[in-house]
């Protein structure tokens, strides 16, 4: 076979050769031990939770090494590609503060290693697609659609049962790549003359009998058989398949780790041929266990289609970027908490990120530890940042609330204000979207009522209590003379001013002191828990506090 001449026919309109390629992607020039790492998504669909793994771990051990991590996207499946997709990938990941340093931006690239979407890189592959034909590593296939389709069906069968080559179907296949690799000169011809399309296949001759030592950055030292699998590398329209693809764009773009889920362990002995053919230097693998879920008492994948796994639900919900981000780390690395309760000031940056501190076996997405890591992480939150997220959200998901909250944002800032600061920061959120109820008793517009008094005090000694505390109340008073007069008011009234004396003779008083200040609370903000009171009554004002507790008292 005259391989230089097959590679015309296949590509006479590539004129270019690898070297003109490689010349205009230039060595990056980086700071030694510095890492360049990808993130490179499918726009098939919305952003997995489990996303944001390999996209942590790619940012952490670039901008840790002073390196480079990018964003690449993988869209050569036009089939499964989802209108829309691609945007609310860049989107998404620009919300959960996933920072590139280049790579694909909303309507174009962002770096001089792009384009950084594959679906504009066709030019590029052909090249060194025509490289291999020439070299007598790879092939043409001329198969209809159908046939392709059932080859592929049969391909993955064959993949899922670790290539048992012993096997009747495994031996078909052997036997379909051998008539396949058989194709003439002529044949070719003939194809091509008469437009029939083709896949270019590589013509692999490794040995599945024997091994080649790989160490992975996570897994360890490993064992990989050879591929001998004459596997796709351009499909019938031209567009490469990821194998082809990640090989070219990652030693072009200067890749230097691949991070990944270890469902791609099983093509690795393809990758490994494919570097190898192309004269590339491998990068380092690195393959992540896949997050888990808890499903009865047993662990099990956590799926796209399973409930939580969209990022744009926690999204919507209102969970923080921050959160996401804060949690995500607390299953990446097992010191993070650790670390976290020491320097709780401390931005998630300034973590010493280890892959060596990596779960190996699946972290276990928890649902009810998510949430109580974002109540601690908005609990640390100033209330300007608190109010940027709740407006936010609110914007997009509530705009009657949005129109209150930004109707006055000082006065919506100072509400979120109580209780913030200090070593114990209350923790009333873990999201933004219970913020309209958390709040709803400081705008007149949405306050309801949600709690009744509590039974077993007459309505009369309620309603008195009331009565006294809007005939009394001082604004100008500090929190100590406040709660003076509320000690007063229960003396008078048959009350323990003193919990403690309550508790030695409960029959001596009606309540304590705590009661009463609970009927004004009940009064005010319509709940029996709630934030500081006196800070509330301090925001709502004197005329808007004393009216809510004489509407009350006069339904007494």
């Amino acid at each position: 076979m005259d391989f230089s001449r097959l590679a015309e026919l296949l590509f006479p309109d590539v004129t270019k050769t690898p070297e003109d390629i490689e010349a205009s992607f230039p060595k990056r020039e980086l700071p030694e031990g510095a890492k360049v790492t990808r993130l490179a998504p499918s726009p098939t669909g919305f952003i997995h939770f489990g996303t944001l793994f390999p996209a942590l771990v790619n940012e952490r051990l670039a901008h840790q090494s002073e390196g480079i991590f990018y964003l690449r996207v993988e869209d050569t499946d036009s089939k499964r590609e989802v209108e829309g997709a691609e945007e609310d990938l860049i989107n998404t990941l620009a919300y959960y503060r996933i920072e590139f340093d280049e790579g694909a931006i909303a309507g174009g690239d962002n770096g001089v290693y792009g384009p950084y979407r594959q679906s504009h890189r066709a030019d590029i592959y052909h090249v060194f697609a025509k490289q291999l034909v020439s070299e007598g590593k790879a092939y043409p296939c001329f198969s209809s659609e159908e046939e392709l389709e059932a080859l592929k069906v049969t391909d993955k069968k064959a993949e899922i049962q670790n290539k048992d080559w012993h096997s009747d179907e495994s031996a078909q296949r052997a036997e379909r790549q051998a008539a396949q690799r058989a194709i003439t000169i002529e044949e070719v011809k003939e194809h091509l003359e008469a437009g029939d399309p083709f896949v270019l296949r590589i013509l692999a001759n490794g040995d599945p009998e024997k091994k080649t030592p790989f160490t992975d950055l996570i897994k360890g030292s490993l064992q990989i058989p050879e591929n001998d699998e004459d596997f796709v590398l351009l499909k019938s329209d031209g567009i490469p398949t990821y194998h082809f693809a990640h090989a070219v764009d990652d030693h072009l773009m200067g890749t230097t780790h691949v991070i990944r889920g270890e469902e791609w362990l099983p093509s690795l002995a393809k990758h490994i041929q494919l570097f190898r053919y192309l004269g590339f230097r491998m990068p380092k693998y690195m393959h992540l266990a896949q997050l888990m879920k808890l499903e009865g008492n047993s662990k099990k994948k956590l799926s796209k289609r399973d409930k939580g796994a969209a990022l744009a639900d926690y999204r919507a919900e209102g969970y923080p970027p921050e959160s996401v981000i804060e949690y995500v780390m607390t299953l990446l690395n097992s010191n993070y908490e650790e670390w976290r309760r020491a320097n709780p000031d401390e931005d998630w940056k300034s973590f010493p990120f280890s892959i060596k501190k990596m779960n190996t076996s699946g972290a276990l997405f928890d649902l009810d530890k998510f949430t109580d890591v974002s109540k601690t992480t908005i609990s640390r939150m100033t209330a300007e940042r608190v109010y940027e997220g709740i407006s936010e959200w609110a914007r997009s998901y509530d705009p009657e609330f949005s129109a209150l909250l930004e109707r006055d944002p000082a006065y919506a800032t100072r509400i979120l204000s109580i209780g913030r600061g200090g070593k114990k920061s209350r923790k009333d959120l873990a999201k933004w979207n219970e913020a309209k109820a958390y709040m709803s008793f400081f705008y007149d517009e949405i306050f309801e009522r949600v709690d009744a008094y509590p039974e077993g005090f007459d309505k009369t000694d309620i309603k008195a209590a009331l009565d006294a505390f809007a005939d009394s109340y001082d604004p100008n008073t500090d929190n100590n003379g406040w709660f003076d007069g509320v000690k007063a008011i229960s003396e008078k009234l048959g009350f323990s001013p003193d919990v403690k004396a309550y508790k030695n003779d409960p029959d001596s008083f009606k309540g304590h002191v705590g009661d009463v200040s609970n009927f004004i609370r009940i009064a005010v903000t319509g709940r029996q828990n709630s934030p500081d009171l006196f800070e509330i009554m301090q925001i709502l004002g004197y005329d808007r506090t004393v009216a809510r507790v004489r509407d009350e008292a006069s339904k007494l």
